[in-house]
């Protein structure tokens, strides 16, 4: 996650947790098994961290913090370098998530906005139809590789700034006043077992 996937070897993948190179091939029969594998497993482990949150019969307030946090921890936790050779190395595997992480944010999403409005968050003359396809391909046009590369933001910064500008104009004058965006709630996460992913 921090060196990208060409620049990692299988010898330091396995050295790193202590077991031999045999051993690691006995379960992944190759680097890009295993690189696989660790998708999927962010991809299930992501979608229902992400449908807990929004299923949750917590306030919007909370539930929108805790996507902030949420979202904090994952986007900060594979580099640049990474996400670049994910694109190149397994273009496959990218559009595997990428389908995942649209049909999630979009039905949950949508959700969590009509939540609000019903509990007057948000504003009664916003359309929640528009304000999640604008949600939607905000992040889908951003939050890529190509886009990341040329910009100055990192991804947190991006995610947090798409969610400030599109929520704090959405919201009422008095749910802007008692709630505060920021993707920096580290704190507030548990640890997960990706925790120490290279």
């Amino acid at each position: 996650m921090e060196l990208g996937i060409s620049k990692v070897t299988i010898d330091e993948i396995a050295s790193d947790p202590g077991m031999s190179k045999k051993t690691l091939y006995k379960h992944f029969p190759s680097k890009e098994d295993l690189l696989r594998n660790v998708i999927h497993a962010r991809i299930k482990r992501n979608g229902k961290r992400f449908i807990d949150i929004m299923g949750s019969g917590k306030p919007f307030v909370e539930k929108l913090q805790e996507i902030f946090a949420f979202a904090g921890r994952e986007f900060s936790t594979p580099g640049r370098q990474f996400i670049l050779d994910l694109r190149r190395m397994a273009p496959d595997l990218w559009a595997e998530a990428e389908e995942y992480r649209q049909t999630t944010i979009v039905t949950n999403v949508t959700k969590m906005v009509e939540q609000a409005k019903e509990d007057g968050m948000m504003r009664k003359d916003l359309d929640v139809d528009l304000f999640v396809l604008v949600f939607q391909n905000a992040v889908q046009n951003i939050l890529t590789p190509k886009t990341l590369s040329e910009q100055p933001f990192s991804p947190v910064q991006a995610f947090e700034g798409i969610l400030k500008i599109l929520f704090e104009g959405s919201l009422t004058d008095d749910a802007r006043a008692t709630i505060h965006l920021s993707a920096k709630f580290p704190a507030e996460i548990p640890p997960t077992e990706f925790s120490n992913e290279r």
